[in-house]
């Protein structure tokens, strides 16, 4: 596993959360491990990475600091919500890792054929006082609609939404209503894939307080990086949007 963090510019930079992210055996990105596991094999790989992101985050001492660990799962690969946590819930009782500490990610460019499948697991995920992402919001195959038919915690705006916002007008007019959206909603938006200081700066301008990208970090293999500040970006509170 590697581990990339998400920093809070609102309390100084600190990182609010590590998204786990499996890792082939060169380093290869997560989109070329899964496309080497066989559909028959999708639970038991999903249920592989689970444990390894809680055993490998452990070992590095998350529990120790204020971050949650944020962990991507892929929803076809979930039979049955309650069943399928279980073997989550135990290496979380094995190494002592807070259960409201877990943040699970959905990508929403995997397609999901069974909507009620989703917001079952969805609903039994938050009842075990885990949270819920949505994650690469803004591209894929349900859009907002995923908003509206979820209990969500998060959003995680797509990298491609936040590519050059600072020079893209309908970007950052797109943006700032889902950030609008989200807030009214209760739901916490973060901004992955943040490459630039203008970026950044555009974002926190239109109220978004959470980051993720390579401006701030590369993922750590085997590590949980806890970067600076780069600079050009300022900790400054974003302004309210409402």
């Amino acid at each position: 596993m590697a581990f990339q963090p998400i920093l809070d510019l609102r309390q100084g930079g600190a990182v609010m959360a590590q998204e786990a992210l499996v890792r082939g055996p060169e380093g290869q990105a997560a989109a070329w491990v899964i496309d080497q596991v066989a559909p028959d094999a999708l639970y038991a790989f999903d249920q592989a990475c689970r444990i390894a992101a809680i055993d490998e985050a452990s070992r590095l001492g998350i529990a120790a600091t204020a971050a949650r660990l944020a962990i991507n799962f892929l929803p076809n690969a979930v039979y049955n919500p309650l069943a399928c946590i279980q073997a989550t819930l135990l290496a979380a009782e094995r190494t002592g890792f807070p259960l409201d500490r877990l943040i699970f990610e959905v990508s929403e460019s995997e397609k999901v054929a069974d909507a009620g499948h989703l917001l079952r697991i969805f609903q039994a995920y938050r009842a075990m006082g885990f949270s819920v992402a949505i994650d690469d919001f803004g591209a894929g195959h349900a859009g907002l609609t995923l908003l509206a038919d979820l209990p969500v915690d998060i959003v995680k705006l797509d990298m491609g939404l936040v590519r050059g916002c600072d020079r893209d007008r309908a970007r950052r007019v797109i943006l700032a209503s889902i950030v609008r959206a989200c807030g009214e909603l209760g739901v916490q938006v973060i901004a992955e894939g943040i490459e630039t200081a203008a970026e950044c700066a555009t974002l926190q301008e239109i109220g978004v307080t959470l980051f993720q990208g390579y401006l701030f970090a590369r993922p750590g293999f085997r590590s949980l990086p806890v970067p600076p500040l780069p600079r050009g970006v300022s900790p400054a509170a974003a302004p309210a949007t409402g």
